[in-house]
C-alpha cells in the first residue's frame, strides 16, 4: 500500500458527522462556517484536507473545540459520556456545502 492511499484512507476517517444544530445553522448563515464532529486525534491540517477531499470545496480556516463528555447518573451509579472534538470549518468565498441536497 502506498503512502498516498494510506493518507486518503486516514482522511476519509477523520470526519465523523456534520453537526446539524440551531447553533451550527446560525454560524453557517452568519459566518459561512460548517461544524463537524471529528476524531479526537485529528489535527487542523488533517481536517482541512479531509473536508477538501470529501466535499470538493476550498477551506479557508479550521477552528477546533474539545467538548467534554457529560456526567450522567442512573440511580446511585455515576457514569460519563466520552469526550469528543468539534471542528468549525470556514469556507472560502463562493464555496458552499449543501447537506439537504442528498446524495
Amino acid at each position: 500500500m502506498s503512502a498516498l492511499t494510506h493518507t486518503q484512507d486516514r482522511l476519509l476517517q477523520v470526519i465523523l458527522a456534520p453537526q446539524i444544530t440551531e447553533k451550527a445553522t446560525r454560524i453557517a448563515d452568519k459566518h459561512q462556517q460548517i461544524a463537524f464532529r471529528v476524531r479526537t486525534d485529528a489535527t487542523k491540517p488533517e481536517i482541512k484536507a479531509a473536508v477538501e477531499l470529501v466535499f470538493k470545496v476550498e477551506v479557508d480556516a479550521v477552528t477546533v473545540a474539545n467538548v467534554g463528555g457529560k456526567k450522567k447518573r442512573a440511580g446511585r451509579i455515576m457514569g460519563r459520556r466520552k469526550d469528543w472534538k468539534k471542528a468549525y470549518v470556514s469556507l472560502k468565498p463562493g464555496q458552499e456545502i449543501n447537506f439537504a441536497a442528498g446524495e
